[in-house]
């Protein structure tokens, strides 16, 4: 199963980073690149750890809402920032809101990953609520949401690690759920 953490880095990201290396978990980080060039060394940490980095646009916009050029702008800037930081250009684009249309995924021209359980944790900042939700709801070959600019989410993932661990799970990065090659749309809405 994949968990994967949208909007940031912030400043609750090393503590998640020290979270999943006690697990031996990897993650995929969707992150904004303005925040990228606010926290690029988080970011740097994060690849360097065997996390995937995904480009989740500049200032997170409803990119489709968005003519193509500006989509274009919105993850070449973003993929700028994390080549910048890691070296690397991000391989896969999660759209803000997972909002997308025919241009959104023309202007993108890789993998669009949405999600299969959604924790709500950006409505409900309770940490409890949202390792409830995440543990209930979890399937093999699950793509987890949640956004690790919240406090209480990365305070959820320590519980989450564990009774999932207890299960048999394995955390991996959305690439690595996929062998490598994901599909052009990971988990459609409807």
């Amino acid at each position: 199963m994949a968990l994967t953490f949208d909007d940031g880095p912030g400043p609750y990201t090393k503590t998640l980073l020290r979270t999943l290396a006690a697990y031996d978990a990897r993650a995929t980080f969707f992150v904004v690149g303005q925040n990228v060039t606010a926290y690029p060394g988080i970011v740097r940490r994060a690849h360097a750890a065997g996390h995937e980095i995904g480009n989740h646009s500049w200032s997170h916009p409803d990119l489709s809402r968005l003519p193509a050029k500006a989509i274009r702008s919105q993850l070449a800037r973003t993929d700028r920032a994390v080549e910048a930081a890691t070296g690397v250009r991000p391989a896969l684009v999660r759209p803000p809101y997972g909002a997308f249309d025919a241009s959104v995924r023309r202007q993108a021209k890789r993998p669009l990953v949405l999600w299969s359980v959604d924790t709500l944790d950006w409505r409900y900042r309770n940490s409890a609520r949202v390792a409830r939700k995440a543990i209930k709801s979890v399937r093999p070959g699950s793509v987890i949401l949640f956004h690790d600019i919240h406090p209480t989410t990365v305070r959820a993932i320590p519980k989450v690690l564990r009774t999932l661990s207890k299960r048999g799970y394995r955390f991996v990065t959305v690439s690595q759920l996929f062998g490598g090659r994901p599909p052009r749309l990971v988990y459609s809405r409807g």
